[in-house]
């Protein structure tokens, strides 16, 4: 049994509370929202966004840093993109040298265009700062639905380490060094499930839907080597798995907020009705910046920010997609 401390308790942090209680760990689960603390300790088998999910007496869910961070084997990251850099500066004080922290959320720091594991390792430069991602809706993982996603770390011992932690009977954890393909993967996803949401909304079919997702990944993939990844990790669960799932589950936030632009609406009605943090907006502009940065063609990316933050019509967006100049579909494939 280890001690692990989970920061931010939304609907994935709570999740995974939920799930390394199950696998007989010692839990804290942290909320900066005071709301937060009281909901899950009053009514913790009513849990906002989990429905038929149950979160554990054991579970210790607590507002103060000092209590959460009192030496934990883990810290999970599990805190929306916007606010994982201040978080960890809020944290500092309390981590000690050579702490594991594993990263869970999915999203790129737009000033920065960093990684959440960067950002992290940035605020925090004296622990050790791994990855946790793959195709797991909070959702299904709550419920002990089958599940896999994938670790990534500087070192073998710590991706183990955390491996160990979360393996249970229906989560299946598999280990790459790879971290920055692996959160490259886990985030710019959120914006082609976006572009998959618009196509729904816009009553397109599944060929476009289809589409969208091949492309996609080739644009990850793209940007994703450029940076010095790894092409494997595309293919795998932060990759493909992940995209598969996120533009065509119901429960995708990001689908859904991409249904309701495609329908009629704008994008900040569609984040008020889905009303969660819709983590594809908020990397889509970093994206696009890296796409310029590392000189990668990412025209979808490009397309849903026009979409997003430029009012463009998504019918005319899909329409600019279609008609662009002619290709062959992979450069590295000779006659």
């Amino acid at each position: 049994m280890y001690n692990v401390t989970v920061l931010g308790a939304g609907t994935w942090g709570t999740a995974l509370a939920i799930l390394l209680c199950n696998n007989g760990h010692k839990v804290t689960l942290w909320s900066k929202l005071e709301k937060e603390v009281e909901a899950l300790t009053k009514n913790p088998k009513e849990i906002k966004n989990l429905p038929g999910a149950k979160l554990q007496r054991e579970v210790f869910v607590t507002g103060d840093f000092k209590e959460a961070l009192s030496e934990p084997d883990l810290i999970v990251f599990t805190v929306a993109s916007p606010f994982v850099r201040e978080t960890a500066a809020a944290a500092k004080k309390w981590i000690r040298d050579g702490q594991i922290i594993v990263n869970a959320g999915k999203g790129i720091e737009e000033s920065t265009m960093k990684t959440l594991t960067e950002v992290i390792a940035e605020e925090l430069p004296h622990a050790d700062v791994a990855v946790l991602s793959g195709p797991s809706h909070a959702e299904e993982v709550s419920r002990g639905i089958p599940t896999t996603c994938v670790v990534g770390a500087k070192t073998k011992k710590t991706a183990t380490f955390i491996q160990d932690i979360f393996m249970t009977e229906f989560f299946r954890v598999y280990t790459n060094p790879d971290i920055m393909g692996i959160e490259l993967g886990g985030s710019i996803k959120n914006v082609i499930a976006l572009a998959a949401g618009v196509a729904d909304g816009l009553g397109f079919g599944d060929n476009t839907k289809a589409a969208l997702m091949t492309r996609g990944i080739a644009e990850i993939m793209r940007l994703g080597i450029a940076m010095g990844c790894r092409a494997e990790t595309f293919a795998g669960l932060s990759g493909i798995g992940d995209l598969i799932v996120t533009c065509t589950s119901r429960h995708s936030r990001n689908r859904n907020a991409g249904y309701l632009i495609g329908s009629g609406r704008t994008m900040e009605e569609a984040m008020k009705e889905v009303n969660q943090v819709v983590e594809g907006v908020y990397c889509a502009k970093a994206a696009l910046a890296l796409s310029k940065k590392y000189g990668v063609q990412m025209p979808i990316v490009e397309q849903v920010n026009l979409v997003l933050f430029e009012h463009k019509d998504p019918r005319t967006a899909v329409s600019d997609l279609l008609l662009r100049d002619r290709t062959i579909e992979n450069h590295s494939l000779e006659w």
